[in-house]
């Protein structure tokens, strides 16, 4: 497990983990996320449950396997971030095209317009998230000390990440 790996994995799941605690926290969050759905229309009305499930589901299997210390499990954990996150950024995309500027319920309820900016937010993750995958198939052996300053960095970019919204509003 090389350094970037280690950064990588506790970055992404530490994104994925809050994202889906502000979805799943509660009954309430969680229609108001299949209600984003909704409002971004990118998917029809009788799928935007079934859409919401998977994206939980989804984000679940992130979490766990890039949270299990082996190499095939946060391999596919990458992919799976990768993937969910492109879906994520294309969504995004799409809902912007169409002039919609509904709320991002990314990572719970907020009133924060999506906008462009979340695009490249995802965007970068998915490099990240690539580049633990390239990482973890690589394999390479690091230091504990090493390891912890990693996992560290990796933790805190995964909160700030999380937060960019909010700090982001306190230099507008």
């Amino acid at each position: 497990m090389g350094y970037v790996e280690v950064a990588a994995r506790l970055l992404v799941a530490t994104v994925f983990a809050v994202a889906l605690a502000g979805k799943v926290g509660s009954g309430r969050a969680y229609r108001a996320f299949v209600d984003s759905l909704l409002q971004m229309r990118v998917v029809p009305v009788r799928a935007a449950r079934p859409a919401a499930a998977a994206s939980v589901a989804a984000e679940v299997a992130v979490v766990a396997l890039l949270l299990v210390p082996l190499r095939w499990a946060a391999a596919g954990g990458f992919v799976v971030a990768a993937g969910l996150l492109t879906v994520f950024a294309v969504a995004i995309a799409i809902s912007l095209r169409g002039g919609n500027r509904a709320p991002c319920r990314c990572f719970g309820v907020s009133a924060t317009p999506l906008g462009r900016r979340h695009i490249v937010r995802n965007t970068v993750l998915v490099v990240i998230a690539l580049a633990g995958l390239a990482s973890a198939a690589g394999g390479s052996a690091v230091a504990v000390p090493g390891a912890v300053v990693a996992g560290g960095a990796g933790l805190v970019s995964g909160i700030l990440v999380t937060a960019y919204d909010d700090i982001a509003a306190l230099f507008q």
